[in-house]
């Protein structure tokens, strides 16, 4: 595993965020940030876990497996599915300032997505069948995106959230791009966590941050199931993919302005050259 060193703190490698609930937890103190969340919770069969929104809208997404999702007078049944790598995903949107209970009679694994947000909105379901999949880039930069609660997709307060799989040999998140300041119109200000998982064993990829300011974010890191990096600011990506081995990263972006939107800028060495996505 390789960081560069001025900011490995952005490097969460899997375990080093679990408690006693979570496999990973990451909450804006632990991330020094305003806004976004991610916890993977993992239940035996019959299990459940019971959890708090507070001041933040939750996504209650099965990574492997399905649950029930409780909250107030709302009961959602989950499908779920095999894998993260297996096919899209029903999910289900719980809003701040409610309780929560997920449970799995044959036990799984789940994300929770979050974002400190001020609405306080109706719980939802989300149907497999309707998240959008794009198929994103060509040759060995294609890669397939979930929107499942993406800005035009999905409706939430703060919170933004997909998932991408990328190929084995592929690279995604690419041209490397950035959303680190309110630039009306062109972009907007997000924090971004990536959640990775990799298909079979030993298998590996790499994410890189640049900086996109003195001082700001610079990672390169050798990534494996359970991983995560933060990213606060900068130019990030690529990701890349191990050959033989296809990559699944969430991404959980939130951000202070006040309309949802995810509007991103290219690195301009480059765009030029590829003319936006490949």
């Amino acid at each position: 595993m390789t960081h560069t060193e001025p900011h490995h703190d952005l490097y969460l490698p899997h375990g080093t965020t679990a408690g006693a609930d979570y496999t990973l937890d990451i909450d804006p103190k632990r991330a020094g940030w305003g806004y976004c969340s991610l916890r993977i919770v993992e239940l035996e069969p019959g299990g459940t876990h019971l959890f708090s929104t507070g001041d933040s809208e939750w996504i209650v997404l099965p990574l492997k497996g399905g649950c029930t999702v409780q909250t107030a007078g709302d009961e959602f049944q989950l499908l779920g599915r095999e894998s993260v790598f297996a096919s899209v995903t029903d999910f289900a949107y719980v809003p701040r300032d409610a309780r929560v209970q997920i449970a799995s009679g044959a036990g799984g694994r789940f994300a929770l997505a979050g974002a400190k947000c001020e609405r306080q909105l109706p719980a939802r379901y989300g149907p497999a069948p309707e998240v959008p999949v794009e198929e994103r880039g060509s040759g060995n930069c294609a890669r397939l995106v979930r929107n499942f609660a993406s800005a035009d997709a999905f409706d939430c307060d703060k919170l933004i959230a997909v998932e991408v799989i990328t190929p084995g040999g592929n690279w995604s998140s690419y041209p490397p791009h950035k959303h680190d300041e309110h630039r009306p119109g062109e972009e907007a200000e997000l924090e971004e966590i990536y959640y990775f998982e990799i298909d079979g064993p030993n298998g590996f990829g790499y994410q890189r941050v640049s900086p996109s300011r003195e001082g700001g974010s610079d990672v390169l890191a050798e990534v494996r199931s359970g991983d995560a990096v933060l990213v606060p600011d900068g130019w990030h990506g690529p990701a890349i993919a191990q050959p033989g081995h296809a990559m699944y990263y969430l991404n959980v972006m939130a951000g202070p302005g006040e309309t949802r939107e995810w509007r991103i800028c290219f690195h301009p060495d480059h765009v030029e050259s590829t003319g936006g996505y490949r």
